[in-house]
């Protein structure tokens, strides 16, 4: 019998997650078919899922696209007969009956087009690697303050609450986060995926900007759990990745700021990412950070023609109206309960979930 979900995992050069996880995402994952997408890896990855997994299906490209074209690529060829699509990390763990949360609140909920469960750390150091603290790609759900720097419910910069169970009632989200997210297959098709030319990071937030631009809206259920280890792929501390958020940060404010805020909002990042840098090189003592930072700044500017923008007021509606930076730095407010703000929605935006 058909199944209506694909859970689809993108890999490269992973299997040493693959080992660890997948056979737990197949076991807890039984109303989807698992698919594994291959970025050309060369670590035998592929010859290890088609060994030791044969119920899994595979996808291999011919070269590493990045996140963003490879899961574009891979979806394309799956099957055309899925109503949803659950995109996890290769180093995400689901809890037992994780699904369930998902697919019942995604039927409940037709105006809702994507939602992620609640995304807490995974330690494989600890003798109980579940741990109860937020994991910061995700936490609760994702938003974005008016400068473009995003946060979560249960993670503000580094600072990761732990779970008590205060962000455990479901909530309109500005993003759901990349770790693991649940999108209707028609609403990937229309919003047309991940924007390639973020290649990786923040593409997730990019995509649910344009869902919330389309009328749709997005969700966080925390009643699913998901434990994610994070930097998997590209380590937290990479030179890499700082050239990727921060890029992709610009491309962000490019795309979805309304074009009377957009320069001023950009100039005023600009301002804030050169002391931002500086703590980078003070806290890593590697240039590296620095450097990139700035090639950050000449990619946005030469490749922002190539950028379709939004054409929505979505931006005002959906963000946080102050400064993340100015609460977390210099008001010393750490928590996301601490903002004393949620994201709020009319009857007509989006019906009070059950």
């Amino acid at each position: 019998m058909q199944k209506r979900v694909a859970v689809v995992i993108l890999n490269y050069n992973g299997r040493r997650w693959l080992e660890a996880f997948l056979p737990l995402v197949q076991e807890r994952s039984p109303q989807a078919d698992c698919w594994v997408i291959d970025n050309a890896s060369s670590d035998g990855s592929l010859s290890w899922v088609q060994q030791h997994q044969p119920a899994v299906h595979c996808v291999a490209l011919e070269k590493n696209y990045g996140f963003c074209e490879g899961y574009n690529r891979g979806i394309e060829a799956l099957p055309k007969y899925y109503d949803f699509l659950v995109l996890l990390n290769s180093d995400a763990c689901p809890a037992p009956d994780w699904l369930s949360p998902l697919l019942d609140f995604m039927d409940a909920h037709p105006q809702v087009a994507a939602c992620q469960p609640k995304v807490m750390r995974y330690d494989p150091q600890a003798e109980n690697p579940y741990t109860q603290e937020f994991e910061y790609a995700g936490a609760a759900g994702g938003f974005i303050d008016r400068y473009g720097y995003p946060f979560c419910r249960g993670r503000l910069f580094n600072t990761c609450e732990a779970d008590h169970g205060q962000y455990d009632a479901p909530v309109p989200i500005a993003w759901a986060s990349g770790a693991c997210f649940c999108i209707r297959i028609t609403d990937w098709q229309q919003a047309g995926g991940f924007d390639s030319l973020f290649f990786a990071h923040m593409e997730e937030i990019d995509l649910c900007l344009r869902l919330w631009a389309a009328g749709r809206t997005v969700y966080c259920v925390p009643a699913s759990v998901v434990y994610h280890v994070g930097g998997g792929t590209l380590h937290k501390q990479s030179p890499r990745k700082t050239y990727l958020n921060f890029r992709n940060s610009l491309f962000l404010l490019y795309k979805h700021l309304p074009t009377p805020n957009k320069f001023w909002t950009i100039f005023l990042r600009l301002l804030a990412d050169a002391p931002a840098a500086c703590m980078l090189l003070l806290q890593t003592g590697d240039a590296r950070h620095l450097w990139a930072v700035i090639r950050a700044h000449a990619a946005f500017y030469a490749s922002r023609k190539k950028l379709k923008v939004s054409q929505s007021i979505v931006w005002q509606k959906i963000t946080y109206p102050g400064s993340i930076v100015w609460n977390y730095f210099f008001q010393k407010k750490k928590r996301f309960q601490d903002l004393g703000w949620r994201l709020s929605l009319s009857e007509e935006q989006c019906s009070a979930p059950a």
